[in-house]
């Protein structure tokens, strides 16, 4: 008669308490090795990052400290006297000038009609269909497309604007050759080119807002204008701080629009300050100084940037 003792291998093993797990436990401290697949897919991302963003702006900001030129391939450290020039340069202040005043009278009305146009498609304006694509047709439209419409419509001697103030007996208007109006007519161009954006954007955020919030105010008695400053309002915060900041780092770097309009007239009172890096670049063929400007103004964009999330977070706060 044989006897057979149980090997630790084939004693079974009691049952588990519930809640526990039958896994092995890992040793305190030893974590298990990260897996590198993930730097695969991302490497053609990184290459093509490098190759085109990484590399040349290293290869524009050594450009500026030299006096390169297009129509020379030798060139000689020049240090900080291409940013000395330009910070010194009247043209450049102007066309900063330029730039910052073409910011201002776009980017305040591009914020107020899209939010009106949102509001009235939101609150059951009849065909919204129709406006939705009224409103929105516009910004799929290329640059040349609608230069050619409203270079059309401003003509002086046949356009249809000036035309329609010769039948009420209002004098002709220099829509794109007048100092004073030029940019003015400019900033009516892309209002009425990108507000499409701005009022999807805004659309979308009035749709998010819960609907109790509007029954409980207007069982409170609340009216129309009271739930537009009282809920409605105070919801789109979030979004009108985007809609700001995209809408002035938009209006900073226009440069189609009025390149294709005026070209920088009359008297280069539309000229913008990548039209004048476009000059000097291209036109000048001072590739050095060309890029200094562009830093200086870079750098420019990124304090406003800075500054508006520094004032959105301060709200939110």
């Amino acid at each position: 008669m044989t006897t057979t003792t149980n090997s630790p291998a084939s004693t079974p093993r009691p049952p588990a308490a519930a809640g526990t797990s039958l896994a092995p436990r890992r040793r305190p401290g030893k974590q298990p090795a990260p897996s590198r697949t993930g730097y695969w897919f991302l490497a053609p991302y990184l290459f093509f990052f490098a190759v085109f963003l990484v590399w040349p702006i290293i290869y524009g900001l050594w450009m500026s400290l030299t006096n390169r030129s297009l129509v020379n391939d030798e060139s000689s450290f020049a240090g900080f006297a291409n940013y000395s020039e330009a910070l010194t340069d009247p043209q450049m202040w102007s066309s900063l000038g330029n730039t910052l005043f073409f910011t201002v009278i776009s980017s305040v009305p591009l914020i107020l009609v899209s939010f009106a146009m949102a509001y009235l498609v939101y609150t059951g304006l009849k065909g919204q269909w129709l406006w939705r694509l009224t409103f929105f047709a516009p910004f799929l439209l290329p640059v040349s497309v609608v230069t050619a419409i409203w270079a059309f419509l401003f003509t002086n001697d046949f356009g249809l604007i000036n035309g329609l103030l010769d039948r009420f007996g209002i004098s002709q208007v220099g829509w794109l050759s007048d100092e004073q109006v030029a940019m003015w007519s400019i900033a009516l161009v892309t209002l009425w080119w990108t507000v499409g954006f701005n009022f999807l954007l805004y659309l979308s955020a009035l749709q998010n807002i819960p609907d109790h919030l509007y029954e409980a105010a207007q069982l409170d008695g609340a009216g129309t204008w009271r739930r537009l400053f009282s809920i409605t309002l105070p919801m789109m915060k979030s979004t009108t701080g985007l809609i700001v900041l995209l809408q002035a780092l938009a209006s900073l770097k226009v440069f189609d629009q009025i390149f294709l309009l005026t070209a920088g007239g009359p008297n280069g009172a539309t000229r913008s300050i990548l039209q004048y890096i476009y000059d000097a670049g291209f036109t000048g063929y001072r590739l050095g100084y060309a890029s200094a400007t562009s830093y200086i103004f870079f750098a420019l964009i990124v304090l406003v940037s800075l500054v508006q999330m520094w004032f959105a977070k301060r709200k939110d706060s």
